[in-house]
């Protein structure tokens, strides 16, 4: 794969030497500005990634293509996000794959939508589904803005405002994603869950104890199998030299994660 060069209209990563990381979009003939002095984007437009540039003070920044990650914690927020920690579980205990069809709710800020859109590739689905108006537009611009540069919002992602647990046109999907407060209202004969195929996956995102337990029992009636309850604590390591030893802060609890598999 060839080397892209840095381009007008994309955003681009700056972190300064004690990694403070600052989320720009470049654009002809403007300046950033910080605490650390400003730089010319026209320094920038047209450079490779990993390039350095000095500000009007001296100091080096380093300019690189956000990750997703990078973007989820930089975005602007309607709705409290999932967190990278937790986005990187559920794909794996969801079992996200290439082609699948995925029912989300609520949407939120959109940083999970824009993970499940990467997992489902080209010939998957995400419909993702939100009671507020208000965060359905702010998760529709994030996720245009992310992909801004590069086509805009990706083919595979329909975003719809609704409330799932008022039915859902879809049937036989592959796996189902909710990030709602009271999931256990999708089980029973009529509720969202079985839209899910024979086999599919039921994730759900919950920050309580009191919500995870009755969810658990929820599916349990509703004859699902395979739950697994789980919480992801990340905690970074600072390494320099001889000096080896864990950072004084982590990213803690922020939610669980339960998953089931629908019986036939």
């Amino acid at each position: 794969m060839t080397a892209r060069p840095f381009e007008a209209g994309e955003r681009v990563l700056l972190t300064d030497t004690r990694d403070r990381r600052y989320l720009i979009v470049l654009g002809t003939g403007k300046q950033f500005h910080s605490h650390l002095g400003a730089i010319e984007h026209d320094d920038l437009i047209g450079a490779p990634e990993g390039s350095t540039v000095r500000t009007t003070n001296g100091a080096a920044l380093t300019a690189f293509r956000p990750t997703l990650s990078d973007f989820v914690l930089k975005m602007k927020r309607g709705a409290q996000v999932v967190y990278p920690k937790d986005i990187g579980l559920i794909l794996v205990y969801a079992d996200v794959y290439p082609g699948a069809t995925v029912v989300e709710a609520g949407t939120g800020s959109g940083s999970l939508t824009l993970a499940l859109s990467r997992a489902v590739g080209v010939d998957g689905r995400v419909i993702s589904y939100e009671v507020r108006d208000d965060h359905h537009e702010q998760a529709a611009e994030n996720i245009a803005a992310f992909y801004e540069g590069s086509g805009g919002k990706p083919e595979n992602v329909e975003l719809r405002v609704g409330d799932v647990f008022e039915g859902i046109p879809e049937n036989g999907v592959d796996r189902m994603v909710l990030d709602l407060p009271e999931p256990w209202h999708a089980f029973g004969s009529d509720g969202v869950a079985a839209a899910l195929a024979p086999g599919g996956i039921f994730c759900c995102y919950l920050p309580t104890i009191p919500q995870v337990s009755q969810t658990v029992e929820a599916m349990r009636a509703a004859r699902f199998s395979f739950l697994t309850t789980l919480e992801g604590l990340v905690r970074t390591w600072n390494v320099d030299g001889q000096s080896v030893r864990p950072d004084h802060r982590m990213v803690a609890h922020t939610g669980f994660i339960v998953t089931g598999r629908k019986l036939a």
